[in-house]
């Protein structure tokens, strides 16, 4: 029987050290596919601020059609502090490519991993396995190269919140709940909202009310922003699945990144309904590009959700499997506490966490 064909990743390594990490997690990759009946096809296209100083574009025509016809993409990192646009703004192609590609579910766990060093004392912090699920085409997101700015007295950025929007993205969540509790999660879908306050919010609220009917094994409730933001430093090990606006679900996510060691171990995805972008939370870090210090765990583990997308989206199991496996290495890699990341004052750099979790994947598939 031949081959499937090689499934496509469009490539966007980006600024930075969106360079360095790509090039520590492609090879994982293509390691967990050997011998597998998929493999990889990695095209690697330019974006980013240092694309756009150079030409004068940020997501070039031929790169945003080749992100339309891949099967994934895998994102580094784009941005630079001194590159903008006549606006002020920062160059941020990974904005969008959310909006060309309808990619509407942002999601970004926050799952502790063995090994590291949580900010929290508190041994339940060892039990963190929650997600952030954003809603990334609207919310507050929509005034995005709209906003006004009055006779230099007066600016406004307008926060949009549709029905349509809002119904999909519960949904997505609700379906992610469904698949943790499978997994053994509990099963909750808690909305995150402003809703004492906003209309918009206490739409977004009802919506969610609504939507949760057609889910009766998963348990909903909703919690005020600021009230989440709370529990997420206190108690964050109660937490399933959360669902919120763009901009809340922005700054809820960095938090999550935070209780687990940083931005370096927080993968994330940004998915519709037919296509996905996988990358790490983090940005460009110029502070540290270059050096071979940054931190590769949050890409690898975005890779990870790329397999287990591909396997279930693109009905190819044995992806999902090498998405469990290649999980699982990080985890087996950091476990013993010998590997300390720069983020947490150590010295393991670039290298030496590829080498390790290399390592841990020989390890796991001879076992």
């Amino acid at each position: 029987m031949p081959k499937p064909r090689p499934l496509e990743i469009c490539v966007l390594p980006g600024d930075g050290i969106g360079v360095e990490v790509i090039a520590a997690t492609l090879p994982l990759l293509e390691r967990v596919a050997d011998g597998a009946p998929f493999s990889f096809n990695f095209c690697e296209y330019p974006a980013g601020a240092q694309h756009y100083q150079a030409s004068g574009e940020a997501l070039p025509a031929p790169t945003l059609e080749a992100a339309r016809m891949a099967d994934a993409i895998l994102f580094g990192a784009m941005g630079w502090p001194e590159i903008r646009y006549p606006d002020g703004t920062e160059i941020a192609p990974q904005l969008d490519l959310r909006v060309e590609l309808e990619l509407y579910a942002g999601v970004r766990p926050a799952r502790a991993i063995p090994g590291i060093r949580l900010p929290l004392a508190d041994p339940r912090a060892r039990d963190i396995d929650l997600v952030v699920v954003r809603e990334s085409t609207e919310g507050l997101f929509a005034s995005r190269g709209k906003g006004t700015l009055e006779d230099d007295r007066e600016a406004r950025d307008t926060m949009v919140i549709t029905r349509h929007g809002s119904e999909r993205v519960h949904e997505f969540a609700f379906r992610l709940a469904e698949r943790r509790k499978a997994r053994g999660r509990p099963g909750r879908v808690t909305c995150v909202d402003k809703a004492n306050v906003f209309r918009a919010f206490a739409w977004f609220r009802e919506i969610f009310d609504a939507r949760a009917k057609a889910f009766p094994a998963v348990r909903a409730d909703h919690i005020y922003v600021d009230a989440c933001a709370l529990m997420m430093v206190t108690r964050p090990w109660d937490l399933d699945v959360l669902i919120t606006e763009n901009m809340f679900g922005d700054i809820l996510s960095d938090l999550g990144a935070g209780l687990i060691g940083g931005m370096g171990y927080a993968p994330s995805a940004d998915i519709g309904d037919e296509h996905a972008v996988f990358q790490p939370c983090h940005g460009s870090a110029p502070d540290i590009a270059g050096k071979g210090i940054a931190n590769p765990t949050a890409m690898i583990l975005s890779g990870a959700m790329m397999l287990e997308w591909l396997g279930r989206e693109k009905g190819v199991a044995e992806a999902s499997r090498a998405g469990a496996l290649l999980r699982h290495a990080v985890d087996a890699a950091f476990a013993p506490g010998t590997l300390r990341t720069c983020e947490l004052g150590g010295d393991s750099g670039t290298a030496a966490v590829f080498s390790a979790v290399g390592a841990a994947l020989d390890r796991l598939e001879k076992g």
